[in-house]
């Protein structure tokens, strides 16, 4: 009768034990669930050089490119460093997207005896090494998605600028863009400006929105719509080329026929056209147009953009102070204003965001710091993914 009596007791304990597994194995798949993760990069420039890397001299953009996306392929088997942030002390495990914010083609400024890569070129390459190179996977292990909107440069070799270009104009990566964005491919009478290259995406609980160049406008009544159709409290990571204080010669020129001259240096890169009259001026207006679109939408939670080339993690309060955003800037690989003259400073932005606990980490991935492939951690923030009451 004892030995009944035990044999059903060993029993009980292993079914209890295997219940405790399989639930431990639940809570951890649920616990986890929920953290979606996000490697950002930006301006990539295809069609110049650096003037050194990793021993070498005037090295071109493929190479050093090249090393980047093999840098992000070893994030997976990377422990996380221990500072309080969203899975921190544990492998990276996975990525489900890959984004790069633009300026993916070099300007092309030239001329015939000295014609730069065209932005036909440099797309391709790009799609070459990171479309084909990445092999990060998501958690179910399907390829991490890769996303791209154009930056000012991308945009200026399709519509041209106030200094020459050789050729004159490119629309090839625009168009790319257009048809990967859409999955139309655009026809003949394809126009840049006619619709802003706009991405949106959401997992787990997380919508991200991305857009080429600038929130302007047009790009704002897109937002509007998708905002206004999402889930209550959802939040929203908001992905673009340019930082919210955007230089008045990237918009269009106010002047006589608003046309590209070089002595009123406008680019024209957005159709919104410039509340002020030269380049050197702040256009305020402008400024406080999306201050107010970001206090009304509250659910826009951060603002990831690259264009000024350098790490930096700081808060975006607007012309007036009115509000207070998260933002974050990201280094090139090419045109870092701190890594160009010091490669170990070379990085990329790792988001981990987990939408079950409302908080999100941004993790600074040094990727390059001895002048090899030995990869560090650098700065870190955690900001709230719940928001705050309008």
């Amino acid at each position: 009768m004892l030995e009944v009596r035990n044999k059903v007791r060993r029993t009980q304990v292993a079914v209890t034990l295997v219940t405790a597994l399989l639930c431990g194995s639940l809570w951890s798949s649920s616990a986890s669930a929920e953290v979606i993760q996000i490697v950002y990069t930006s301006d990539q420039h295809y069609g110049i050089s650096r003037k050194s890397f990793r021993g070498e001299k005037k090295v071109p953009a493929a190479t050093v490119n090249a090393a980047m996306v093999e840098a992000i392929n070893d994030l997976p088997g990377l422990t996380l460093p221990p500072d309080d942030g969203v899975m921190a002390e544990k492998p990276v495990g996975w990525i489900d997207y890959v984004i790069s914010t633009g300026d993916i083609a070099n300007r092309m400024e030239g001329t015939p005896e000295k014609a730069p890569m065209t932005a036909t070129a440099c797309f391709e390459l790009f799609m070459d090494q990171y479309g084909k190179g990445l092999k990060v996977k998501d958690k179910e292990g399907h390829p991490a998605e890769l996303l791209a909107v154009p930056g000012n440069h991308d945009m200026t070799n399709a519509v041209g600028f106030f200094r020459p270009m050789y050729p004159a104009r490119d629309d090839g990566a625009m168009r790319t863009m257009t048809e990967m964005a859409t999955g139309k491919k655009p026809g003949k009478d394809f126009d840049p400006y006619a619709r802003p290259i706009t991405l949106d995406r959401e997992k787990g609980g997380l919508h991200l929105l991305l857009m080429g160049i600038w929130p302007d406008k047009a790009s704002r009544a897109w937002m509007e719509e998708k905002l206004s159709a999402m889930p209550e409290g959802e939040p929203v990571l908001l992905f673009t080329h340019m930082p919210p204080d955007l230089t008045a010669n990237r918009l269009t020129n106010p002047n006589g026929d608003h046309g590209l001259n070089p002595r009123d240096g406008f680019e024209n890169l957005t159709p919104d056209v410039a509340s002020v009259n030269t380049t050197v001026q702040r256009p305020l207006r402008e400024h406080r147009e999306l201050a107010a679109f970001l206090k009304d939408h509250p659910a826009i939670r951060a603002y990831f953009h690259g264009h000024e080339n350098y790490n930096e993690f700081y808060d975006w309060q607007g012309p007036d102070y009115t509000i207070s955003l998260p933002t974050f800037r990201v280094d090139s690989p090419m045109k870092g204003d701190v890594s160009a003259g010091n490669e170990t400073e070379l990085s990329f932005l790792l988001i981990s965001a987990d939408t079950d606990k409302g908080s999100m980490t941004v993790r600074e991935v040094l990727w390059n710091t001895d002048a090899s492939d030995t990869i560090s951690w650098g700065q870190t923030r955690t900001v709230s993914l719940k928001g705050a009451e309008k």
